[in-house]
């Protein structure tokens, strides 16, 4: 590692700050601001520039390293479609059939220009017999890398929440990759945590309205999944994978659970998936008692500890399918746990709306 990788870091997160407090006034001339309305409840009218903070200063930062950049193309290339459709979407509200074009055309990038390929599943039934994709690898690398996406996207309902869920696999990934000598790739995820850690100081920095001063918006979820989704499976593929596929899944456990979860519950309810409600974990915690705060704390604690089980099954080399298996049942565990607890509060609010009758 270099001695001036600090610098880069430094650069990375003095850009990103610089431009959250810059383009702030910006915002609010220009509409780019969130409202309080139905499903929002936070306090006035708040910036979504979190995401065009970030982006644009892990762009720049990332120059001042000396490592190649060049396959890194069509990552910049997904990355600017979606921080483009993202902005689009805060300021008028786009449909969920265009975003999700969006998302197919920006991941269909990353796997075909990009290179970055869903190839196989890993050890999942055996050590002995690899679970291999064949002709169907780009489609169900694009259908992973916009799950990934909206499953980031659907965390974004709390300060703070999904920045430091992100985080979590960041940090999770950059352990792996360090302990794999890819340094390349872990000096770039530095770069993406720090950015990160810049934005997520000022989200959580309330002021005399008791309200953040910036959110990330689509833009920043839509930028972070796609980063994620990029590692996560470049990092899990090809004969010197730094990780297995089932290490990958543990690293994001919470929003993959959050959002496998959401789309049973609408699909059972006749819904569809990408219908939006206020019945999210963090809604459920909220609503049963708990602070934003603490709410973040407790979904933040849960992320860390199945990343934490990731990491230990993968330096302990426990066998991959060992791994996916436990990730399956541990997530009937998180759905079942998710379906109690509504049942729970659903049943206090009806006593409650009887004894207020």
């Amino acid at each position: 590692m270099k001695l001036d990788y600090p610098i880069s870091l430094a650069v990375g997160f003095g850009l990103t700050l610089f431009l959250l407090l810059m383009l702030r006034p910006v915002a609010y001339r220009i509409g780019l601001v969130d409202h309080p309305g139905e499903r929002k409840l936070h306090g006035g009218a708040v910036p979504l520039i979190g995401g065009i903070a970030m982006f644009v200063a892990f762009c720049l930062s990332i120059l001042t390293l000396d490592i190649p950049i060049t396959g890194l193309r069509a990552f910049y290339a997904g990355s600017l479609i979606l921080v483009v459709i993202g902005i689009l979407d805060d300021m008028h509200e786009l449909s969920a059939r265009t975003r999700f074009i969006v998302q197919i055309i920006a991941t269909t990038i990353m796997a075909v220009w990009g290179g970055v390929v869903l190839n196989d599943f890993g050890h999942l039934l055996s050590s002995k017999f690899v679970f291999e994709l064949g002709w169907i690898a780009i489609p169900v690398t694009v259908f992973a890398a916009i799950g990934v996406i909206n499953a980031l996207n659907m965390l974004d309902g709390v300060d703070g929440l999904a920045g430091f869920v992100a985080l979590v696999a960041v940090i999770g990934m950059a352990i792996i990759s360090f302990a794999a000598g890819e340094m390349n790739t872990f000096l770039i995820l530095g770069l993406i945590f720090t950015v990160i850690s810049a934005f997520l100081i000022v989200n959580l920095r309330n002021d005399h309205k008791q309200c953040a001063m910036v959110f990330m918006g689509d833009s920043g979820s839509m930028f972070l999944g796609f980063a994620l989704s990029w590692f996560l499976i470049s990092l899990s593929q090809g004969d010197g994978r730094a990780m297995s596929p089932a290490t990958a899944l543990w690293l994001f456990a919470v929003p993959l659970f959050e959002t496998l979860t959401m789309i049973i519950r609408r699909t059972r309810d006749g819904r569809s998936p990408f219908s939006a409600d206020r019945e999210h974990i963090h809604h459920m915690l909220e609503l049963a008692g708990y602070s934003k705060r603490l709410t973040v704390f407790i979904i933040v604690f849960a992320s860390l500890l199945f990343a934490s089980l990731g990491l230990l099954g993968h330096f302990y080399q426990l066998p991959e399918y060992v791994m996916f298996y436990s990730f399956i049942t541990v997530f009937f565990g998180y759905l079942l746990l998710i379906r109690r607890g509504w049942k729970v509060l659903n049943n206090n609010y009806q006593k409650s709306s009887l004894r207020e009758a």
